[in-house]
């Protein structure tokens, strides 16, 4: 497989320093993993077909591309019977409860942002819940904070995740650095990740890469699970 682009941010003396030190181990993979979908939002996305909505955070066409291997990589995992959690970043109206990120961010006054209720706030049609997966919604960049994620972690004996969604350097990068908080085996799906900016998207990758997770494609990700699955019924 090819260098990820990611590595195309470091110089050769950076290469050096990194592979001197000892950085970027791989992790792999446990014996018990589970998806987690950051924000996988219309607001992240852009406009739907026949919309009239101003959309301020859309991602545009790098969460078009994410999105449609998102779409094959859920039904993947459903099939292999991994647990799947989504999250949904979902504000009130009056931004009561938007804490000091509203002084960030503002409050962009539009259906096409995540505020209850909103045209922006639902999940993209294309990669929806199923049934039997589990949706939390979230006030803060983390999939951790304020949410019961980690309960149902704990619950199920989960020791591996898989972390797509967006924004790369936003919440998927805040959810990350938590899950190995935690002590959870962790894996960015990289082609199933998308940001609004590229150099952010990038930078994010090396780091998480650097110290946090292990950065590998969906079907890299797949085939490794289907090894362990073949050699656990061995």
């Amino acid at each position: 497989m090819s260098q990820p682009d990611w590595r195309k941010v470091l110089s050769s003396d950076e290469q050096d320093r990194l592979s001197a030190a000892g950085f970027g181990k791989r992790i792999g993979l446990g014996v018990r993993p589970a998806v987690v979908v950051i924000d996988v939002q219309q607001y992240m996305l852009g406009p739907p077909r026949g919309s009239a909505h101003w959309y301020p955070s859309a991602c545009g066409p790098a969460a078009v591309s994410a999105i449609e291997a998102l779409s094959k990589f859920l039904p993947a995992c459903r099939i292999r019977q991994i647990p799947i959690f989504y999250t949904r970043f979902e504000l009130r109206r009056d931004g009561t409860d938007a804490g000091v990120y509203a002084l960030k961010r503002g409050m962009p006054d539009t259906e096409g942002w995540c505020l209850e209720g909103s045209e922006g706030a639902k999940i993209i049609r294309d990669v929806a819940p199923a049934p039997r997966d589990i949706v939390l919604v979230k006030k803060k960049p983390s999939a951790f904070h304020g949410t019961p994620l980690l309960g149902h972690l704990l619950d199920r004996r989960i020791d591996t995740l898989l972390v797509a969604g967006g924004s790369t350097s936003n919440c998927v990068r805040a959810t990350v650095v938590d899950a190995a908080s935690y002590n959870f085996r962790t894996v960015v799906v990289e082609d199933c990740v998308f940001d609004r900016f590229e150099r952010s998207h990038l930078t994010a990758l090396f780091d998480m890469d650097r110290q946090y997770a292990d950065v590998r494609d969906s079907c890299d990700t797949l085939h490794e699970l289907d090894n362990r699955a073949s050699g656990a019924a061995q």
